[in-house]
């Protein structure tokens, strides 16, 4: 019952994502809080009001909570609590005298979830939000119920060809501009986005493979999506699944993020944002 409600709730946004996204900035508007989160001034964002296992999501590299989960958040809100925030350097949350490291986030999500009282959750982490994800999964793994990764990677061999190289070289004038115009909408300091680009690529930087022990020592219904011409090769996708005990695959259609209706990737009118939200509930609602 629970998921047909959810579905019917979500059907508008197999469709048309405007309706939904006014109604999201309204509720950030309402819901967005602040909390001390070891040493830094984090933002985050409760939607929903229901009294099952808490979803929290996770974004990427460069991103805030608009600009990743405009409009997959909407489709999951019906559904869960939900729980985002924005990570260390990214949007409205503060910096720290330190790098920003995947380490760092997971330790600073899961004092969050502490401070929010949450003892454990279903986490849904995208891009560089997926490789924190796992670093939950694999060093707090108290706190994680089950776990989504979207278009994350394990290894560095795991990226598109070129991607390092690219990544060593590049200067804040490479950053996206839908991303840039994102970060500036939320806060509009110059700096702090130049800030935000430069922590960002340093974490990227300094990815280390993780080892098949590290992966097989998640022991937490796990599900991988990713897509088929993502900057994650489709054949990493099929190794973490394999990798992480009993995970789950799914492969669907489209670039990075492009099926979560990522700001940067977005294509108006795609009915994948929808089919990816399905996918999840079904996952997050199936046998534990």
């Amino acid at each position: 019952m629970k998921i047909l409600i959810c579905l019917v709730m979500a059907l508008p946004g197999l469709f048309s994502f405007t309706a939904n996204n006014d109604m999201m900035q309204q509720a950030r508007e309402k819901n967005g809080q602040y909390a001390t989160i070891n040493g830094i001034r984090m933002y985050y964002e409760i939607h929903g009001n229901d009294g099952g296992i808490p979803l929290v999501l996770i974004h990427g590299g460069g991103s805030t909570i608009p600009s990743n989960w405009g409009t997959l958040l909407p489709l999951l809100a019906p559904c869960y609590r939900v729980i985002a925030m924005e990570l260390q350097a990214h949007g409205r949350t503060g910096d720290r005298n330190g790098p920003e490291s995947f380490q760092q986030d997971a330790a600073d999500v899961a004092a969050l979830l502490q401070y929010l009282h949450i003892r454990q959750a279903n986490i849904v982490g995208f891009s560089d939000g997926a490789c924190t994800t796992m670093e939950i999964a694999i060093h707090h793994p108290a706190i994680a119920h089950k776990i989504v990764l979207i278009s994350g990677n394990y290894k560095r061999a795991g990226m598109a060809p070129g991607f390092f190289e690219g990544l060593e070289k590049a200067t804040f004038t490479d950053m996206p501009a839908p991303l840039t115009t994102a970060y500036l909408e939320v806060n509009p300091d110059q700096q702090g986005v130049v800030n935000m680009f430069n922590k960002d690529r340093a974490k990227r930087m300094a990815f280390r493979d993780r080892t098949a022990e590290d992966m097989q020592s998640i022991s937490v219904p796990s599900l991988v999506i990713g897509g088929d011409r993502d900057v994650i090769t489709a054949q990493h996708f099929v190794e973490m699944s394999q990798v992480i005990p009993g995970a789950r695959l799914a492969i669907l259609p489209g670039n990075h993020g492009s099926f979560i209706g990522e700001r940067l990737t977005f294509e108006a009118g795609s009915p994948m944002p929808g089919i990816t939200a399905g996918i999840i509930r079904a996952f997050l609602d199936g046998q534990p």
